[in-house]
């Protein structure tokens, strides 16, 4: 048997598989974030993306959408490009210069967790890439993969904020990884360079 712990091993393949960074948290109900989405649902600062008044209960708690979960682990995956637009060209997010980065990121996250199938035996998961109601930023904090910004993002002290978040939500027991300190400091760069002033106070975004 090998004396690695099982949390080291899962953090070594990931780097192996390309993602940035690797962190696990425990499932746990998220008190904090239940009172942030309800207010800023409330306030209709969701604008016309109605669906996020869905499955509120399944946001705030992984277990509802694996029973019995008992972590989550957070993966990071780089999507800076290489080369900028030309000039003149119709302007887009960098995250879209590549393939489409769900099926990227969840053919990594596949082969993750085949490997851990190997290693560990059978075990209930479920992989996530911003497609089904889970909040990847505070799972990822918890994790102490970053910090949530002012503008609302993971943002990392070593990878700023251009990657993707994947989770993964399992019933195996991992030991935990515990949250890193906001160093946002006095800093409003974002909110500076907000061009519609969409950034309010204690990180909460107006859609609209």
């Amino acid at each position: 048997m090998s004396s690695v712990p099982a949390s080291d091993k899962i953090k070594s393949w990931s780097q192996e598989l390309g993602f940035l960074s690797c962190g696990i948290t425990k499932a746990e109900f998220l008190e904090k974030e239940a009172v942030h989405l309800e207010d800023w649902l409330s306030r209709g600062y969701h604008g016309t993306m109605k669906w996020m008044e869905n499955h509120f209960d399944k946001r705030l708690d992984p277990s509802n959408l694996v029973p019995g979960a008992k972590s989550v682990i957070s993966l990071l995956f780089n999507y800076f490009p290489s080369e900028e637009q030309e000039e003149g060209t119709p302007k887009i997010s960098k995250y879209a210069y590549g393939d489409d980065y769900h099926h990227v990121v969840k053919s990594r996250m596949r082969k993750l967790t085949e490997r851990m199938q190997k290693e560990f035996g059978d075990f209930s998961f479920r992989y996530f890439v911003d497609s089904a109601p889970v909040l990847e930023r505070p799972l990822a904090a918890k994790a102490g993969l970053g910090w949530i910004g002012k503008h609302s993002l993971l943002l990392s002290k070593q990878r700023g904020s251009f990657f993707f978040i994947g989770n993964i939500i399992c019933d195996l027991e991992l030991s935990s990884d515990g949250p890193v300190t906001d160093h946002c400091g006095s800093c409003t760069a974002c909110i500076d360079a907000c061009p519609t002033d969409a950034i309010g106070a204690n990180q909460v975004i107006d859609a609209r």
